[in-house]
C-alpha cells in the first residue's frame, strides 16, 4: 500500500481527515514520573480513550523538536508512541522539516523511515531536489510534505517573494509537480485561504494526487469551514489532512471537569464533526 492509498483507507476507516499534532509540553501534562514517562503516558491515555469511544483522527503528527528537547527520554517516548499509534492503523507524519544535501538527507530519511518507521515526513525545499530525492527514491511507499506556503505570519518574508512574475510559493508548488511521485505532498496553511485555493487548484489541474497537510486552524486563526470548502472544490478530500495540535492535546484546560484524555477525544470528535467527512 502506498502513502496515498494509506491516506484514503484511514480517512474512510476513521471518518476523519483531522491530523492530530502531538506536541508535548511537559509543564502542561498532568502525569507523574520521569519526563519520558509523562509524555508516553499522556498520549497513550489519549489513544486508549480514542479506542474506547471509537473516535480517531485521520493521522497524527508528532513534532520531532518537542521530543528532542527532552533528550534521549523524549526520543524514546517518540519512538514508542509512533509504534502504538501505527498499530491502530493511524498514519504517522513525523514533522521534522528536514532540508539538507544528498548524503545528509539520505541519513535523515533512514532515521525517519527505518528507525522511527514514520509513514511520512515534512521537508524544506530550499536546497532543491538533492534534499528531497533521498526521501522519494529509496522509500516509494512512504510520503513527504514539502513546505510551500506555511501558516506563520512571517512566511511572506520569503515565500511571497516574486520570482519570474509569480510568488515563490507558486514556484515551489510547480516544482512539486516536476518532482512528482505518488505520496509527495505540500504544506499549506489554513491561515492563507486565497493561497490555499491557488495551490490546490494548481495540483488539481495537473491531474495528479498531491496530498495537502494544512496547519493553522484553531489558535492560529484559520477557518475549518473555509478550508473544507476549498478542499471540496479540488479533487478527493480523503487525501488531505487538516492539522490541530494544542486545541486537542490540551483541551482539558477548557474542559476542566473532564479527564485530560476524555477532553482531548471530545475536542477531536467536535473537529471531526465540523469537517463532516
Amino acid at each position: 500500500m502506498n502513502y496515498i492509498e494509506l491516506l484514503k483507507k484511514s480517512s474512510e476507516k476513521f471518518s476523519s481527515i483531522v491530523c492530530m499534532g502531538m506536541d508535548p509540553v511537559v509543564e502542561d501534562i498532568p502525569e507523574s514520573g520521569t519526563t519520558g514517562q509523562k509524555i508516553y503516558s499522556f498520549y497513550e491515555a489519549i489513544l486508549d480513550r480514542m479506542t474506547k469511544r471509537q473516535v480517531y483522527p485521520g493521522a497524527v503528527k508528532p513534532n520531532y523538536a518537542f521530543y528532542a528537547q527532552y533528550g534521549l527520554e523524549g526520543i524514546d517516548a517518540l519512538s514508542k508512541l509512533i509504534s502504538i499509534y501505527k498499530s491502530e492503523g493511524i498514519p504517522v507524519i513525523l514533522d521534522v522539516k528536514r532540508g539538507d544535501i544528498g548524503t545528509t538527507a539520505k541519513a535523515y530519511s533512514k532515521e525517519a523511515y527505518e528507525f522511527f518507521k514514520a509513514d511520512s515526513v515534512t521537508l524544506s525545499p530550499y536546497m532543491g531536489y538533492d534534499s528531497i530525492s533521498p526521501f522519494l527514491d529509496a522509500y516509494p511507499d512512504r510520503g513527504c510534505y514539502i513546505l510551500t506556503k506555511t501558516s506563520n505570519k512571517s512566511s511572506s518574508d520569503i515565500q511571497d517573494v516574486m520570482t519570474g512574475g509569480e510568488p515563490l510559493y507558486i514556484h515551489v508548488a510547480k516544482k512539486i509537480l516536476d518532482w512528482h511521485k505518488p505520496g509527495i505532498g505540500s504544506v499549506v496553511g489554513a491561515t492563507f485561504p486565497d493561497q490555499l485555493l491557488k495551490i490546490s487548484g494548481i495540483f488539481h489541474s495537473s491531474g495528479r494526487e498531491v496530498p495537502l497537510l494544512i496547519p493553522g486552524v484553531g489558535s492560529q486563526g484559520g477557518s475549518v469551514e473555509e478550508t473544507v470548502r476549498i478542499l471540496k472544490t479540488h479533487g478527493d478530500i480523503r487525501i488531505h489532512r487538516i492539522n490541530s495540535s494544542s486545541a486537542i492535546n490540551y483541551a482539558y484546560k477548557k474542559l476542566p471537569d473532564m479527564h485530560y484524555a476524555d477532553a482531548a477525544v471530545e475536542a477531536l470528535r467536535e473537529l471531526n464533526g465540523q469537517i463532516g467527512l
